[in-house]
Formats: structure tokens, sequence, C-alpha cells
């Protein structure tokens, strides 16, 4: 099937696709071609979290309708990550642990972890939860840290 074969089919079966986007208040908002209005906290999604307006605004709807992208930002995300309602979480215990300490660095604990800065930014902020095993994980990683810094 074809771009133009898909669009139609969109068209044809009524698909939600994406109208127009912007941004207020920490979250993103989308219009859809039915009119219905959808937002996220920025929260879920981290690279745009930590952008700024102009890095945000740089953003081209895919051609299908159903994906907008950030090319500067190397960041996608699809129409159906807007149908998840969860809002941040910030009292649970990967955020605490972090805002106990704000000299970590989240990239370098994700790094050392072997795991992506915005998977683990999603458990800090509480939009995602971590299994106990991953809890464990990230412990381990800030207790070697501990170690590393004990032996300066």
């Amino acid at each position: 099937m074809n771009i133009s074969t898909k669009i139609k089919y969109k068209e044809e079966n009524d698909m939600e696709t994406i109208k127009n986007v912007w941004f207020a208040d920490g979250r993103i908002f989308l219009r859809t071609t039915t009119n219905k209005v959808y937002s996220r906290p920025l929260e879920a999604f981290p690279v745009l979290k930590d952008a700024d307006d102009i890095e945000r605004n740089n953003y081209e709807i895919g051609v299908l309708g159903d994906d907008i992208h950030w090319e500067k930002l190397d960041e996608d995300i699809h129409i159906s990550s807007f149908y998840d309602h969860t809002e941040p979480d910030y009292d649970n215990e990967i955020a605490r642990i972090f805002n106990c300490f704000p000299q970590l660095n989240v990239s370098e604990v994700a790094r050392s972890m072997g795991i992506n800065k915005s998977l683990l930014s999603k458990y800090i902020y509480g939009i995602k939860k971590p299994s106990e095993a991953r809890k464990q994980q990230i412990k381990a990683a800030l207790h070697e840290l501990g170690k590393e810094l004990l032996a300066v």
C-alpha cells in the first residue's frame, strides 16, 4: 500500500489524524481532524521537557498525519501516545532518591545502567513504574557511584 492509498484509507474510515500541535502549561496538546483535543504532560516525553520553546516548536506532522517528528531533537511521537492518560507521580521512591541528591546526573546514571535517559526520567517523573528488579538495578548503580566517591 503506497502513501496516497494509506491517506485515502484513513480519510475514508474517519481515522483520527493530527491537525495541529501546541504547548502550554507544561503540556503538549494536539487537535485532530475530528476536532478532538488531547494533551499529555511534558514529563511523558522527557526529550521535549528538556527542550526549549524554539526546539519544541520546530516539528513536522508526518505524511500520514498520525505522528509528530522533531528532526533536531531526534524525537517521534505517535498519536496513540496521547490516548494514555497517565499523569506524573512525583511521590515515588525513585523520584525521592533523585530529589534528595539533585547533583545526580540522570543521563550518567542511565548510561551506567545501560538504559535510555528518557526511560529513567519517566521513572523519576512517575510516568512509568519500574519493576522491583529495575528499582534494585537503579539503587545498585547509585551504590556503585557511592563506592567510587568513597574511593576519592
